[in-house]
C-alpha cells in the first residue's frame, strides 16, 4: 500500500510540472524564479534532468547534462520535451514489483515509497517555482505537499548540509498551509512573486 501511495504522488507531482510548463506565456521562460539566479528556463531543465536521473538510476544509467548546470535553451516544445521524460520515469516507476523494498536513485538505494516521494518532491516544488515566477495560479496544493513531506523530512536537512541544494530552512508561520509550510522547510518563501524578491 505504501508504495502505491508513493507512485500516485510521484504522478500528482509529474502532472503538476506538466499543467505548469504547458501553460508558461509566450516569452515568460527567461523571467527571474525562486531558485537564485535561474530562470524558468533553467528551472524546468533541471527538473527535466533530475527527473531523466531518476529514471535512468533504475536502469543503472545517468543523464548527459548536469542538474545543476541546466542549459539557458530550450529545445522543440518544452511541454512536449518534459512529457517524454515523464512518461519514461513514471513507467520505470510502475514496472517496479510491489514489494520492492530498496530501488536505487540519485542520491542512493531507498524504500520505493520514499523513492517516489523523493522525485516528486522535485518535480512538485520546481512546478511551483516556474508557477510563481510566470504568474500563473496554480499553487502546490496540500495533498500533494503531505506526500512530499516524508522525503522532506528524511533528506532535506543532509542535502543542505552535505550538497547545499537547498536554502536555508525558513520558520513556518501558525497559520500557514500544508504546502506553505513545506516550502519554508525547503528554504522558499511560501508568498514569493517576482516584485518582492
Amino acid at each position: 500500500m505504501a508504495n502505491m501511495q508513493g507512485i500516485s504522488v510521484l504522478t500528482r507531482a509529474h502532472d503538476y510540472l506538466r499543467e505548469v510548463a504547458a501553460a508558461v506565456p509566450e516569452g515568460a521562460w527567461g523571467v527571474p524564479t525562486p531558485c537564485s539566479e535561474w530562470t524558468a528556463r533553467q528551472v524546468l531543465n533541471h527538473a527535466r534532468i533530475d527527473q531523466q536521473a531518476y529514471g535512468l538510476a533504475l536502469t543503472g544509467g545517468r543523464p548527459d547534462s548536469d542538474p545543476f548546470q541546466p542549459a539557458d535553451a530550450l529545445d522543440g516544445d518544452p511541454a512536449a520535451e518534459l512529457d517524454k521524460i515523464l512518461s519514461a520515469v513514471a513507467d520505470a516507476y510502475t514496472r517496479l514489483p510491489a514489494d520492492a523494498d530498496q530501488v536505487p536513485t540519485p542520491l542512493g538505494p531507498m524504500p520505493l515509497a520514499l523513492a517516489a516521494a523523493t522525485a516528486a518532491m522535485d518535480a512538485g516544488v520546481h512546478a511551483w517555482d516556474i508557477a510563481v515566477a510566470t504568474g500563473q495560479d496554480r499553487r502546490l496544493d496540500d495533498a500533494l505537499a503531505d506526500g512530499i513531506r516524508p522525503a522532506a523530512d528524511r533528506l532535506v536537512d543532509h542535502l543542505r548540509d552535505a550538497y547545499r541544494v537547498f536554502a536555508p530552512a525558513r520558520q513556518p508561520r501558525a497559520d500557514h498551509t500544508s504546502a506553505e509550510a513545506l516550502l519554508a522547510h525547503l528554504g522558499r518563501d511560501p508568498h514569493w512573486t517576482a516584485e518582492v524578491r
